[in-house]
């Protein structure tokens, strides 16, 4: 089995880095993969907050470790504390080199496509296989972390869209022992968005500990992420509660699984809501996917005995200072744990649901000349669940 492979192949390359960038559809040279790498014709790729959020990591990284970085090779490590979910990429807004410093024109981390070539070490990959790129481009496989199915804490992770080429490349090169495989039955446009959002809600939940039953509540969960959270919540049994604005989001919720929508331009005290809907007592869960809600998450847990909140947004460093009286931690037997972005485990379990019928679509499929408007929306905020762009769509 063979295809034709271009010379050339479209991409969505960033222009002007910095808070002015825009993006450009260009035609690009098609990359060769290593030897132990594949190449993959992309078909689709979801576009996430997370390429172009604005934040401000310099409390977080050593400059000078970072430019030494900077200097070595495509697959070069940087410090983990550039965390994926808290990146600004496009904005270039770091205390890092930019993503050109790297030779990266492309941002994106959510794609799913088809294996072209395999490099001449792959044995476990052919032409043909379908294959998905994640937020982690490829991790040591020699730490701690990694031999411990942790590998989403791996401090020579090499972040896709930074230090390699992101998803919004049509061809792109993936190590072949680190691409996703991706079962029949799910969609590219149902798998791109799994590969970052999916997999990062179901490493969240299945960290927190809740059990059928209980009472999860998603901040954000009209988004791109809390909408795959919801969807979870559900498949695991659990009673989501989305909070968010608007009619889109509330459709979008309800339809997707949540049990009830609170919209906190409507309700003055947003936990008293949740914890009248949460049997009087509040809720089991909260995962925090909008950064904003951190300041009221303990709140939303009411009077519950050992809830658990859940750290999945990352705002800008210093911002922002989650706490309370030790006392309410003791008495309440309150939990606080931060999350990252899912393991390949995870991605495999998330993409397993929606072969089984159990994550479906949330994304707004557009063709390749709405890439340029279609991340200006989501920089504003305009985009209810994901925005998915199909290469072979104009």
């Amino acid at each position: 089995m063979s295809e034709e492979i271009p010379k050339k192949g479209k991409a969505a390359v960033v222009v002007n880095e910095g808070p002015e960038f825009r993006i450009e559809v260009q035609e690009v040279d098609v990359p060769e993969p290593k030897d132990d790498e594949v190449l993959l014709r992309l078909n689709a790729t979801g576009l996430c907050m997370s390429d172009v959020q604005v934040s401000t990591e310099d409390a977080f990284v050593s400059k000078a470790f970072a430019d030494s970085q900077a200097e070595q090779t495509h697959a070069s490590t940087v410090p983990h504390k550039l965390t994926r979910d808290s990146c600004s990429f496009m904005m270039n807004d770091w205390a890092v080199p930019p993503m050109s410093h790297f030779g990266t024109t492309c941002a994106g981390h959510e794609g799913a496509g088809v294996v072209v070539k395999v490099g001449s070490k792959v044995t476990d990959w052919k032409v043909g296989d379908r294959g998905g790129v994640k937020p982690l481009w490829d991790v040591c496989h020699n730490c701690q972390e990694c031999w411990n199915g942790r590998e989403n804490y791996c401090q020579k992770g090499v972040y896709t869209g930074l230090v390699a080429q992101g998803t919004y490349c049509q061809y792109i090169t993936s190590p072949a022992k680190y691409t996703s495989r991706i079962p029949d039955g799910v969609p590219d446009e149902v798998a791109g968005p799994i590969m970052c959002s999916a997999s990062t809600m179901h490493r969240a939940l299945i960290e927190s500990n809740l059990k059928p039953g209980n009472w999860v509540v998603f901040p954000g969960g009209g988004g791109g992420v809390g909408i795959q959270g919801v969807q979870l919540a559900k498949a695991m049994g659990m009673r989501a509660i989305a909070v968010d604005s608007g009619s889109a989001k509330k459709d979008l919720c309800l339809k997707m699984g949540a049990e009830e929508f609170v919209d906190f331009k409507e309700h003055s005290d947003v936990a008293a809501r949740i914890k009248e809907i949460a049997d009087g007592v509040g809720a089991h869960g909260v995962l925090v996917t909008a950064y904003q809600s951190y300041k009221d998450s303990i709140n939303f847990i009411g009077d519950r005995i050992g809830g658990k909140i859940m750290c999945i947004a990352l705002p800008p460093a210093g911002t922002i200072v989650l706490g309370t009286d030790p006392n309410i931690f003791a008495f309440k037997n309150l939990s606080i744990i931060g999350t990252l972005v899912g393991t390949m485990q995870d991605t495999a379990a998330t993409l397993d649901y929606a072969r089984r019928g159990l994550l479906k679509s949330i994304c707004e499929v557009r063709g390749m000349s709405a890439f340029p408007e279609s991340v200006q929306q989501l920089r504003r905020g305009e985009i209810a669940g994901r925005v998915v762009i199909d290469f072979n769509k104009e």
